[in-house]
């Protein structure tokens, strides 16, 4: 019985020591994963690293997938992506990828672009974001914008208050691009972008439900009414005036803050990375953290969140399990020192029974050889 309790602990030794080398590799990532999920830019890192072990064509086949869009920013994304982590790719696509970009850069595609941007107020790239904020700080673009929704308001039909919102906006901070001599432009190119967005239909739903909110806010939805009613692009002086006395600057902080964030990812990915990271965020925490990613990752950011979409931002609906992993190697940790204790004990209690044992053989025999001796003498 007492062999068959050693051998028990023994084996529960053995049994948590295996386990604990399964589940530890894990507890150990899922520990990092919870502390880093106030840092965009570690936690980035790490689930690339679980997503990229699991799949090593992931890049080259993303970049095949951009190349076959047209979308040559991507596929360069992600061979700064593939560089930064020393996946090979082949040379051929790598030469595909350098055309693309070069086309896409090319001076005529630029003035093309430019123009639609200019034309449409829409904005897909950099060419046709120039475009869009130099009608947008020209007043053209808002005052088209501000002057077509405002009337479907007046006249009650369907109107997009984010986007009547976001140009009434726009105009008041284009003019304190002028009064600060460009000072404000990165949020007049912040605000026209998610104006962009939301044209576009590319504008997260959390994030379109708030900015309509704050819109909403910043405006006097009566006196903008009665401006755009009069108002036109061919008056664009009176016009302005006239929208500008309907928006309220002291609760516009919150859509200055986010046209800010917008612009500091686009600095860093792009037109084209700015609206990925509008398409996927649900709010303007989540457009902040894109704007503290962008600036760690550079140009792999479009890559980053091609790969990992909104997780890339936040962890999101894997705390519990990664907690549940942590818990594991906690118990099997448990397990496997309590394993060691009563092994520990039951061996030091077999050699103290032992010991015991012979000492009391030796008296044993003492006292027998005592006796014969006394019968001898006797």
């Amino acid at each position: 019985m007492k062999w068959l309790r050693i051998t028990t602990a023994l084996t529960g030794i053995a049994a948590c020591g295996f386990m604990l080398a399964q589940v530890a590799p894990h507890a150990r990532e899922a520990g990092a994963i919870l502390v880093a999920q106030d840092d965009p830019a570690a936690l980035s890192e790490l689930k690339l690293d679980q997503v990229l072990r699991q799949n090593d064509r992931l890049v080259q086949d993303n970049i095949e997938a951009a190349l076959a869009v047209d979308d040559a920013d991507l596929a360069d994304s992600f061979v700064a992506l593939a560089r930064d982590r020393n996946i090979a790719l082949p040379d051929d696509l790598l030469s595909r990828v350098n055309d693309a970009v070069k086309a896409q850069g090319s001076t005529s595609h630029f003035a093309k672009r430019f123009a639609t941007g200019l034309v449409t107020g829409n904005a897909d790239d950099v060419a046709s974001l120039s475009g869009t904020v130099a009608g947008d700080l020209f007043v053209i673009g808002d005052i088209r914008d501000v002057v077509r929704e405002g009337k479907h308001l007046a006249m009650g039909e369907d109107t997009d208050r984010l986007v009547l919102g976001l140009a009434a906006a726009g105009l008041a901070v284009t003019a304190a691009t002028y009064v600060s001599v460009g000072g404000a432009v990165p949020v007049r190119a912040g605000l026209t972008l998610v104006k962009d967005a939301r044209k576009v239909g590319r504008l997260g739903e959390g994030l379109a439900v708030w900015a309509g909110r704050s819109a909403r806010e910043v405006v006097d939805t009566p006196a903008l009414r009665n401006a755009v009613v009069s108002g036109s692009v061919l008056r664009p002086g009176e016009t302005v005036s006239a929208i500008k006395a309907a928006f309220r600057a002291e609760k516009a902080g919150a859509l200055v803050r986010l046209g800010k964030d917008v612009t500091r990812v686009a600095e860093k990915t792009g037109t084209r990375g700015a609206m990925d990271t509008l398409r996927i965020a649900e709010g303007p925490k989540d457009v902040a953290r894109a704007a503290r990613l962008a600036e760690a990752q550079g140009s792999k950011t479009r890559a980053v969140m091609k790969l990992l979409g909104r997780g890339a931002l936040l962890l999101i609906g894997g705390a519990f399990n990664l907690a549940l992993w942590l818990l594991s190697a906690a118990l099997t940790l448990f397990g496997l020192l309590s394993s060691i204790k009563a092994t520990t004990e039951r061996l030091t209690q077999a050699w103290c029974d032992r010991k015991r044992a012979r000492r009391l053989r030796r008296a044993q025999i003492a006292a027998e050889a005592a006796l014969a001796n006394a019968a001898v003498t006797a």
